[in-house]
């Protein structure tokens, strides 16, 4: 492993960490506005933030391959957008923590998709990596035996969404413009959501001064559209041709880490002893991953 692809990793641990910081935030923003309508308010707003300085730098300049860009990009979006669509509907129906358990078999289906779709064969050691982490996401995570309902058939759609969404984005980043590739995927989910909000949902209160200027909505638009969506998938697009999909994924899976520590400092909620050895299970996987090989990280599979 080179220094880029270790530089990669950190970059995208700091994106999970940015991720998993959010949700208190949100959680607080969404007694006033509705989640379709706050996801679409805070995914336009980051598109016209991130829009603002790449029209000043390609005012003169043409931009190349505008229409692969802007396919690949609303390809990105429909996955994320779908990622994301289906686990605010499932969390009406199911609790909050059997949707992060379903939601973290991304970290499997991402290599399936992998070789699957790509041909691409995970050296042993991923695998290891992602058994170890779905485990740890499982002892954190999962409520006791209520059986599988509508709402965790809506969330593992979402899981699907998400493994693609990291797929593709390796696939398209590569060999496309990142900042572009990003906001167009951003627009693509900020349009969709507030679509979905315009039938599901009360999304006026999105123009009503009373929602939208109070200091929780305003202060978590500020947090997720410039963190965690402008720059995080702006890293995720940038970084990700450098590191695998399956690695991307076993990163992603340190978010449910991070949303618990930062639970534990700003609302005082401690971690039960599974949660704990939850946490070390997903660490351990990452170490894992780590691990050099003589090998290439992919071998493509035999047809």
């Amino acid at each position: 492993m080179n220094s880029k692809n270790r530089l990669a990793d950190v970059w995208l641990l700091l994106v999970a960490f940015i991720w998993g910081t959010t949700f208190v935030i949100v959680q607080n923003a969404i007694a006033f506005l509705p989640p379709f309508t706050f996801n679409g308010v805070r995914f336009l707003l980051a598109g016209i933030v991130m829009l603002i300085p790449v029209l000043l730098k390609f005012r003169l300049k043409k931009i190349e391959n505008k229409k692969t860009v802007l396919f690949s990009g609303m390809i990105m979006g429909a996955f994320l957008f779908i990622g994301y669509g289906f686990q605010t509907i499932g969390l009406v129906y199911t609790t909050s923590s059997k949707a992060a358990f379903i939601t973290g078999l991304s970290v499997v289906l991402v290599p399936l998709f992998s070789l699957l779709l790509f041909k691409q064969l995970p050296r042993l050691i991923v695998w290891i990596s992602c058994l170890l982490s779905i485990s740890g996401l499982y002892m954190m995570t999962m409520a006791g035996g209520e059986g599988f309902n509508l709402g965790d058939f809506f969330v593992l759609i979402c899981a699907f969404g998400f493994a693609l969404h990291i797929i593709v984005t390796g696939k398209f980043s590569s060999t496309l413009d990142a900042t572009l590739l990003t906001i167009v995927q951003i627009f693509t989910v900020g349009i969709l959501s507030m679509g979905t909000a315009f039938f599901l949902e009360d999304w006026q209160k999105a123009l009503n001064p009373t929602y939208i200027f109070q200091p929780d909505v305003i202060f978590a638009l500020f947090v997720t559209a410039l963190l965690a969506t402008a720059l995080a998938f702006f890293i995720q697009t940038k970084v990700q041709r450098y590191t695998s999909a399956t690695r991307v994924a076993i990163i992603f899976a340190f978010e449910p880490v991070f949303a618990a520590l930062t639970s534990f400092i700003a609302l005082g909620e401690t971690l039960s002893l599974a949660a704990g050895l939850g946490s070390l299970l997903i660490f351990s996987s990452m170490i894992l991953a780590e691990l050099p090989s003589k090998s290439k990280p992919q071998v493509p599979v035999q047809s």
